[in-house]
C-alpha cells in the first residue's frame, strides 16, 4: 500500500511511501528506522521499536487461541505464538520486497523498508512516470501475499490437521489472505488505492485527478472501518464457540483496533492528497528565484567592510574569491550573526567561510524535485548558484529553501520568492 505519508494495513502490510518533497536538511539523515536487519537488493530493512509491541500482542492473542485448539501445549503455546508473529512479519517483508523489486526495476530509488506497528513501509523516493507502472508497483504486493497464502494452503494439505504445524500454516494462510484483501481495498493509502489512482490517471490523463479520487475513497474507507469492524467482529462472536475462536478480542479491543486502523487510513489518505498538491507546487521552488544576490570579497577583507559593500550593492550574501576572481568559499550567514558588531572590523571573512566542495555548486536552472534531490545529496547551509557557462549567479541559502517548502506545504501561494 502506499504513498507519501502513508499506509498501514490491519493485517500487517503498510505499503510503499513516496516522499517527493522533503526540504534539504542541513544535517545528514540518520537511519531513524530502528534496528537494521539486513540489506536485501541493497535496500536497508529496519524493524521499528513499535514492532515488538505488536509482536507481543500477537503472541498473547494467538496464544489464547492455541490454548483452546491445542490445550496440551501448556505454556509452550506462547513460544509457538511468538514463532507465528515472526513468520507473519516475514510474510509482510516479502510483500514489501515485491514493491521494492518492482520499484528498482523501474529505476525508482528505495530509501528503506521498515517493519512497524501495523505492518511495513517501502519508502520509494520518486513517483512513477506512467499509470501502468503505478498499477504494477501497487499490485505486486497483494499479489505476493496471495501467492504466500496459496503456498501455506498447500502446506496445510501436506500436514496432519490439529497439529502445531497445521495450526501455524493455517494461521499464516488466513493472515496473508487478510493482508491481500485489505490492501486491495480501493482507497489510498492502500495498494488498492494506488491501483485506483492509476486507473483514474489513465482515463483522465491527470495524476492529480486520480489522487483526489483515491484519497477521498480512502477517507470513506476509514469511516467504514471505524464503524464496520466492531460490528463485523461482534457478528462473528455470535457464531458460537468457533466464532469466538476467530474473534479472540473483546468489544473494547475491537473498537480500539478499528479506531487505530481508521486513523492510519484517514491520515495516509490525507497525506497522499497533501503531497500530491505539494508536488504540483514544487516547480515554484526554483534555484534562480530563491537565490540571494552576492558580492565577491577577498579572503582577508574585514567582515565590516564586506557587509558595507553588500549593503551598497543590495546583496545578502558574500562569496570569497581568489586573486583571479574565482569563487573559493561562501561566508556562512549563521557565522556572521554570531560575530558582535564591535568585533567585525577585526574579523576576516575567511574565518567565517566554508570552502566550496563537490556538490555545493548548483545550476541556476534547477527547480522542484531535482533541486531538492541535489541539495539533499550534499547537505550544507549555503550553495553557490552558477549559470550554465559557469558565471556566478548568487548564493542559495538552505533556510530560504526550507521556508519556501513550508510555505508550499501550507498552501501559501506566495511561497517561492525570497527578496534578493
Amino acid at each position: 500500500m502506499e504513498n507519501s505519508g502513508q499506509s498501514r494495513s490491519g493485517g500487517g502490510d503498510a505499503g510503499h511511501r513516496h516522499e517527493p518533497g522533503k526540504p534539504p536538511p542541513e544535517r545528514a539523515r540518520g537511519s531513524g528506522g530502528g534496528i537494521l536487519m539486513g540489506r536485501p537488493f541493497g535496500v536497508p530493512v529496519y524493524v521499528a521499536p513499535s514492532w515488538f509491541l505488536v509482536a507481543a500482542l500477537i503472541t498473547w492473542v494467538f496464544g489464547g487461541q492455541l490454548d483452546r485448539v491445542l490445550p496440551e501445549l501448556g505454556r509452550a503455546r506462547y513460544l509457538v505464538s511468538l514463532f507465528f508473529a515472526v513468520a507473519f512479519y516475514a510474510s509482510v517483508l516479502v510483500h514489501e520486497l515485491a514493491h521494492t523489486v518492482a520499484a528498482l526495476r523501474f529505476k525508482l530509488p528505495v530509501r528503506r523498508i521498515q517493519l512497524q506497528f501495523f505492518g511495513g513501509v517501502s519508502e520509494i523516493e520518486k513517483e512513477t512516470e506512467t499509470p501502468g507502472r503505478e498499477f504494477v508497483l501497487a499490485f505486486v504486493g497483494p499479489l505476493l501475499s496471495l501467492v504466500l497464502a496459496g503456498v501455506f494452503y498447500l502446506g496445510v494439505l501436506a500436514v496432519e490437521p490439529g497439529t502445531v504445524p497445521g495450526v501455524l500454516l493455517a494461521g499464516l494462510m488466513v493472515s496473508n489472505l487478510l493482508v491481500a484483501a485489505f490492501n486491495l481495498l480501493p482507497g489510498l493509502p492502500l495498494d488498492g488505492g494506488r491501483m485506483l489512482r492509476a486507473v483514474v490517471w489513465k482515463l483522465s490523463g491527470n495524476p492529480m485527478t486520480g489522487t483526489v479520487a483515491a484519497a477521498w475513497i480512502g477517507r470513506a474507507l476509514a469511516v467504514a472501518v471505524l464503524i464496520g469492524l466492531p460490528l463485523l467482529t461482534r457478528a462473528g462472536g455470535g457464531l458460537g464457540e468457533s466464532g469466538a475462536d476467530l474473534g479472540g478480542l473483546d468489544s473494547l479491543t475491537d473498537a480500539l483496533l478499528a479506531a487505530i486502523l481508521a486513523a492510519i487510513i484517514w491520515t495516509g489518505a490525507g497525506n497522499s492528497l497533501r503531497m500530491a498538491r505539494l508536488r504540483e507546487r514544487l516547480p515554484a521552488l526554483s534555484a534562480r528565484a530563491l537565490t540571494r544576490r552576492a558580492v565577491p570579497v577577498q579572503a582577508a577583507t574585514p567582515l565590516s567592510e564586506a557587509l558595507r559593500r553588500a549593503g551598497e550593492a543590495g546583496a545578502r550574501a558574500l562569496v570569497v574569491v581568489d586573486g583571479r576572481g574565482s569563487p573559493t568559499a561562501l561566508v556562512r550567514e549563521a557565522a556572521i550573526v554570531g560575530v558582535p558588531e564591535h568585533r567585525r572590523p577585526w574579523v576576516a571573512v575567511s574565518a567565517l567561510a566554508q570552502d566550496l566542495k563537490d556538490g555545493m555548486r548548483v545550476p541556476a536552472d534547477l527547480a522542484g524535485e531535482e533541486l531538492l534531490d541535489t541539495l539533499r545529496a550534499t547537505p550544507a547551509t549555503e550553495y553557490l548558484v552558477v549559470e550554465a557557462g559557469g558565471e556566478v549567479y548568487g548564493v542559495l541559502s538552505t533556510s530560504d529553501v526550507e521556508r519556501a517548502f513550508v510555505a508550499a506545504m501550507s498552501r501559501n501561494p506566495s511561497s517561492a520568492r525570497t527578496p534578493s
